[in-house]
């Protein structure tokens, strides 16, 4: 992070004062339920230390999820929360500590985030970060580049069942989740089976190695093989599920609860916290070995469910 911005989050934090944030994309639920979070001090779920004080609309018109949900979600952080709403990213950055990209479309988050990056402001990428495993990495490297921290994250990698499970003595996970996908997107997986695929490498750790895909109509089932000998399953369901996981340890086999549940405030909690320090609590390189897995997987479904090495 440049010198300067960083001093400025720190003397923020330091003096108790929230950090300003600006929500570039209002097509998501996120959007307004981060909002919520964050901005009223009497909900259950409250996370103290940083406000939603500027947004800009966004939208992929192309998108049906997107272009009908993206004025009343605006409306509704204008008229309740007061956001103040800016014509372009750029200047919105121009009022803002640092961003949350909660564009619900893939496919545009490099553009956007290049954006942030030139303004050297901290942001979170909700997912996916990327449609492609390409755009994946110039997002890493453009962060790099600006010398501006970044991460990205599912809301289910903090889940209380989730964290619970999680153990270096993992010798094997079988995760599962939602898998609808959008055929808009460059990885098919990205556009939600990201939820699962997160749970997986929360639980195992990074350190795939080959993929293999086998997909019908109603699910795929991506099998990976880690470079100590490990196995890591997802079944992503259409077209839509529950979330599980089911862990195997030497003299153990652990299941997630019948009713896996997940909390945004876990997840706004860490973003406060990386937006305060600028240290991402998911490494970008663990965040890029999931497109590489994503893409491998991919890549094994069109030869017919051949093993595939990551990139």
């Amino acid at each position: 992070m440049r010198l300067f911005t960083f001093l400025l989050l720190l003397a923020a934090a330091a003096c108790g004062a929230d950090l300003r944030v600006g929500i570039a994309g209002t097509d998501t639920s996120h959007a307004r339920e981060f909002t919520r979070i964050l901005n009223d001090l009497n909900a259950k779920d409250h996370v103290a230390g940083a406000r939603v004080v500027a947004a800009w609309e966004g939208g992929s018109p192309d998108i049906e999820e997107s272009a009908s949900r993206r004025d009343k979600i605006a409306a509704e952080l204008r008229d309740q929360w007061h956001v103040t709403f800016y014509p372009d990213i750029a200047t919105m950055c121009k009022n803002v500590d640092a961003v949350l990209l909660e564009s619900l479309d893939g496919r545009v988050h490099l553009e956007q985030v290049r954006q942030i990056f030139a303004a050297h402001k901290p942001v979170f990428i909700d997912k996916p970060l990327s449609d492609s495993l390409a755009g994946a990495r110039e997002i890493a490297r453009l962060g790099k580049e600006n010398g501006v921290p970044w991460f990205s994250s599912s809301s289910l990698r903090y889940a209380n069942w989730v964290q619970d499970l999680r153990n270096p003595g993992n010798l094997g996970v079988m995760a599962w989740g939602p898998g609808p996908q959008n055929p808009l997107q460059n990885l098919d997986l990205s556009w939600y089976a990201i939820h699962p695929i997160e749970v997986l490498y929360t639980l195992m750790g990074p350190g795939c190695t080959e993929v293999t895909r086998t997909s019908t109509p109603e699910a795929d089932v991506i099998v990976g093989k880690w470079n100590n000998g490990r196995i890591g399953t997802v079944r992503a369901i259409r077209p839509y599920s529950g979330y599980g996981a089911v862990v195997f340890r030497s003299k153990q086999i652990l299941q997630s609860p019948e009713k896996a549940e997940f909390s945004y405030k876990l997840l706004v909690e860490r973003i406060v916290q990386f937006l305060q320090t600028g240290q991402p609590p998911v490494p970008n390189d663990v965040t890029l070995e999931m497109f590489e897995f994503m893409d491998a997987a991919q890549r094994s479904e069109k030869s017919g469910g051949q093993p595939v090495k990551l990139r």
